[in-house]
């Protein structure tokens, strides 16, 4: 089933101010939005590209069901996976206002469900006039780029071993020393411009050194300074 145009429903408007930009708004602001806004709304089904890299991002896109794919392609044709998106949550935010207004990857639909978009023009209004929301906009932006730094911060490590601790400590949450990875062995190996073989080999190295203990995709971090010699 292709995209299709939907009704904006009470469930749709619940989902959309969990989202940050639009969440804890004060209450005079978040009766009025949508009256603001000039919106669509959206079935999107499975295998379905909503969004193409180096096309032109005209909209505020906002994903409130479902689940996408973020993928990259290179100048070879290669395609890396960069993460998931899981509902409610916008993306692509930072390229609305960009220069160029670039999409940088593509988007495809993993799991069905609601596509929210706000054209450009409508947007800019809304946040020129209300500061609460041009704030949120601009945090919003600035932790995308933080994404951005994250993956270059493990490239700019020489080894396949420097890589994926790097990536470790990137996902690892502030108050656990739990990591789940979003990538299958394939998917993470591109993503770290590593061959799969050599992650493998390397995963396990660590495994049997004590470093790290593994079990699916959770990767439990054990020797913490043994870790963190191994990037200086």
């Amino acid at each position: 089933m292709a995209m299709n145009l939907i009704t904006f429903t009470k469930e749709h408007e619940e989902l959309l101010f969990q989202i940050p930009l639009f969440r804890d708004l004060p209450s005079h602001i978040k009766d009025s939005l949508l009256e603001q806004l000039d919106y669509s709304v959206y079935n999107i089904s499975k295998n379905e590209q909503i969004a193409k890299q180096n096309t032109i991002c005209k909209n505020l896109m906002v994903l409130l069901k479902g689940r996408l794919r973020v993928d990259i392609f290179d100048a070879l044709g290669n395609e890396v996976m960069i993460e998931n998106i899981i509902a409610p949550r916008a993306f692509a935010t930072p390229h609305l206002f960009s220069a160029d207004s670039l999409l940088p990857a593509t988007f495809t639909v993993v799991e069905e469900g609601i596509y929210f978009t706000v054209t450009k023009a409508s947007l800019f209004e809304l946040i020129s006039k209300e500061p609460s929301i041009l704030k949120k906009f601009l945090q919003i932006t600035g932790n995308c780029n933080r994404c951005t730094v994250s993956r270059l911060r493990a490239l700019s490590q020489k080894s396949v071993r420097g890589r994926f601790i790097t990536y470790l400590f990137e996902h690892a949450k502030d108050d656990n020393n739990k990591v789940l990875i979003e990538h299958n062995i394939m998917q993470l190996a591109e993503y770290l411009c590593v061959t799969r073989p050599a992650l493998s080999k390397e995963i396990n190295k660590m495994i049997k050194e004590g470093m790290i203990a593994m079990e699916g995709k959770q990767v439990q971090l054990i020797d913490f300074n043994g870790l963190q010699l191994a990037i200086l």
